[in-house]
């Protein structure tokens, strides 16, 4: 209609479904994706962690969101980790192999062959669970219960990880018999920085508490409020103050302030400023520079297209 205001909420889209995820957009230019397999704990099978790889592609150019949410469905977990009796029972540690033209039953595959299969298994779902971290816009994990095995390896792609006070934690991956191997043995030390905490936690498997990851650093905020379902609303709250406040700024510096953040994390200092540099001479021909700072003279809300 003609003189009619349209607000953000009237223009964004339905979001895709998702078997294992859901997405919604609970405040401006925030989308708050949650893990949501809650009969078995938000534990993980294949098909959700290949969905998750298509789910965090597709977040990373939605014009509609600069901010994600990640937390998960229900009062009990964040997630257990690997759904350990599906990975049991997956023919990917036991496949078979034959000659094209053999008409004999498949044998075991040799051992380099068997290798070069387990490796490339590795390499996937070590690049679908690397999407969270690759995604262009800044992610915080939002943790509450249990945060076991591979809870750890999504949390440490996120930006910004915060827990409630009754969140569990624990790298789980040496009581099912392997090294963890998505990403935790690698990230892990270098959030965290304290060697012998790392080791601690990743050779004994223990638990440990919100807390606990808060004083070494692994969370950056922990919860006050007892309770399951108390708990995880307050650290819901808390994720969302958080994505909006971010959300308000301009999306070329925030997308931009995570790629090079990203980018300088293994790189020298001098690598790293003349990134900056390349990559702000583009950056700064935006207009949201000038806006923000019109914004600020003139005390109000700045307001940035879509990116």
């Amino acid at each position: 209609m003609p003189g009619s205001v349209w607000t953000y909420f009237d223009k964004v889209p339905d979001p895709p479904k998702y078997k294992y995820f859901t997405v919604s957009y609970p405040a401006e230019w925030v989308a708050h994706v949650q893990i949501d397999r809650q009969d078995k704990l938000n534990s993980f099978v294949q098909e959700m962690w290949l969905e998750l790889r298509n789910l965090f592609a597709w977040l990373s150019t939605d014009p509609f969101s600069r901010v994600i949410i990640l937390s998960g469905a229900g009062p009990k977990a964040f997630t257990t980790g690997l759904d350990v009796q599906e990975i049991a029972e997956n023919p990917i540690l036991d496949p078979k192999a034959s000659s094209p033209d053999s008409t004999e039953e498949p044998q075991p595959l040799d051992p380099a062959r068997m290798a070069a299969h387990l490796r490339r298994h590795v390499d996937e779902f070590q690049a679908c669970i690397s999407s969270i971290e690759k995604c262009e816009k800044p992610v915080i994990a939002a943790m509450h219960g249990w945060c076991l095995g591979l809870a750890i390896d999504i949390a440490l792609c996120a930006d910004v990880r915060i827990a409630a006070k009754d969140a569990k934690f624990a790298v789980k991956e040496v009581d099912i018999g392997l090294a963890a191997d998505i990403g935790t043995l690698s990230r892990m030390p270098k959030v965290v920085g304290n060697g012998s905490w790392v080791k601690d936690v990743c050779l004994s498997a223990r638990e440990f508490s919100a807390a606990e990851a808060g004083q070494m650093g692994l969370v950056s905020w922990v919860g006050s409020v007892a309770g399951k379902e108390e708990g995880k609303e307050e650290v819901i709250k808390q994720a969302m103050r958080w994505a909006e406040l971010v959300a308000s700024k301009s999306p070329v510096a925030v997308q931009g302030t995570k790629e090079i953040l990203n980018w300088s994390w293994n790189k020298s200092l001098e690598d790293g400023l003349r990134y900056t540099s390349v990559w702000n001479s583009a950056a700064l021909q935006s207009g949201d520079t000038t806006e923000a700072m019109k914004a600020s003279m003139k005390r109000r809300k700045p307001r940035f297209s879509k990116l």
